[in-house]
């Protein structure tokens, strides 16, 4: 007869040993060993981990890619345009998605709503772990949310969690969090990494087996990531990140992993007394609205996920006191200003080896591609200067260490989203000329970094 046995595994490598060591001695990793509930069969048969032993809806076997019909409305509305765009075009059945942010940024807050707007077509069903039923009834009537359709259970206990799942039969499901639940196969205490890993995988597993959209709600540690062992955010489907300051009051939601869409996609929400809107032009919120053209201020446009999002980028270079001048960036890569500086040096004669150079995305968003390459440069010559660029001139593009002005990807794509707004005038790299001309539009391609010095010079 099979019966339970207490063993432990090693997070690093894997490896299973049956006393705890504070040394992994297969990969030779510290504090790595965590509890693992295994399962040895009587009959001296090897150990297994042990798991939900649900019903399958249907017997499983092999099939081929083209006997698999696919179903034209296999995704199910958010009810929120902002979150179908992050998600990849709406919820997926079956789907794991793993929502993330610091305290308070808004997670509850935004899958309540989206919980409720989903009633209205599907059965749902909100398991809390931290808040009590009274306290989530009284967000929503803050929120002056209609959630008579809402079901509602406060439990903690993975085991039980699924057997009300079993007779509820939800389409979609939220676990609000997946740092307070546990399982009794693990003695660990909720939230370690043994709970953490083997209860995701329950959940991760039924929701697979009845076709279940799953919302799971985790904590971030001090650095901004996920809590719990990496592993967890390789089991789910998709991974949203909540971005964006307390006292501030846009919330930016990223999508950093999507089985069934594009990554990077941002979504931009306005927290308001009721809860969290979503912004129809995102670009507006990033654009400072000044009554004159002011040095160091530029427009740009990056690309996040399949939607191009104008910026503002300012860059203020002023003489330095001490004796080591400060490179100082919020919302890109500070290294990245340091040799684009040096480049600048290198090959234009330019010294700013002096001068402290500060650099700052206007609205608080974060932005590493390469695109922000160009506007830096100008915004900091239009500084150092003392010269204003023209109000309507947008700059993107990649500079090379050799001073070539590199393409970006979808550079057309951003010249239109750009004129959109009203913008008549790029400074761009040549590969990434839009292939028919645009009335009333003037475009700068270049080619070197003495190029964009002579149009900004002409201008």
């Amino acid at each position: 007869m099979a019966k339970a046995k207490l063993s432990y595994q090693c997070n690093a490598c894997g490896a299973l040993t049956s006393k705890w060591a504070g040394q992994c001695a297969d990969c030779g990793e510290w504090n790595s060993l965590t509890e693992a509930r295994t399962i040895v069969s009587g009959s001296g048969g090897k150990a297994k981990f042990a798991g939900y032993s649900g019903k399958v809806t249907e017997k499983t076997q092999v099939t081929s890619m083209d006997e698999i019909l696919l179903q034209a409305d296999s995704r199910l509305s958010c009810g929120s345009s902002e979150l179908d765009h992050v998600l990849g075009g709406g919820l997926v059945e079956g789907s794991v998605v793993l929502v993330g942010g610091d305290p308070g940024i808004g997670k509850s807050t935004l899958i309540l709503q989206t919980l409720v707007a989903l009633s209205r077509k599907a059965k749902v069903l909100y398991v809390t772990g931290e808040e009590s039923l009274q306290q989530v009834s009284m967000r929503a009537n803050r929120l002056q949310l209609d959630a008579s359709r809402l079901r509602l259970l406060a439990e903690t206990q993975i085991e039980s969690i699924l057997s009300h799942c079993q007779k509820e039969q939800p389409n979609v499901m939220v676990v609000d969090s997946i740092q307070s639940v546990y399982t009794d196969a693990i003695q660990s205490a909720p939230g370690s990494v043994s709970q953490l890993r083997e209860g995701a995988a329950l959940l991760v597993q039924f929701a697979k087996q009845t076709n279940t959209a799953l919302f799971l709600i985790g904590h971030v540690t001090k650095e901004g990531v996920i809590a719990g062992p990496r592993v967890l955010e390789h089991m789910v489907d998709c991974v949203l990140y909540f971005e964006g300051e307390k006292d501030s009051r846009y919330r930016m939601l990223r999508a950093v992993k999507n089985r069934f869409g594009a990554v990077n996609e941002l979504g931009i929400f306005a927290m308001t007394e009721l809860g969290l809107k979503e912004v129809s032009n995102p670009s507006a919120i990033f654009l400072s609205q000044h009554q004159t053209p002011v040095p160091g201020s530029i427009i740009t446009v990056t690309r996040e996920g399949n939607r191009p999002i104008l910026l503002e980028l300012q860059v203020l270079v002023d003489e330095s006191h001490g004796a080591n001048p400060r490179r100082v960036t919020l919302g890109f890569d500070q290294n990245r200003l340091a040799m684009l500086l040096a480049v600048l040096h290198r090959h234009t004669g330019i010294i700013m080896f002096d001068q402290d150079v500060y650099a700052n995305l206007v609205g608080g968003v974060k932005v590493m591609e390469t695109a922000l390459d160009l506007p830096v440069i100008c915004a900091a010559l239009s500084s150092f200067r003392n010269k204003p660029l023209a109000s309507d001139l947008v700059v993107f593009g990649e500079i090379g260490l050799a001073g070539e002005i590199r393409p970006v990807p979808s550079g057309e794509e951003r010249v239109k989203a750009a004129v959109k707004q009203g913008y008549k005038s790029f400074i761009l790299p040549k590969a990434n000329v839009p292939r028919q001309s645009i009335e009333g539009v003037s475009i700068h391609p270049v080619q070197r970094l003495e190029d964009v010095i002579e149009v900004i010079q002409s201008d």
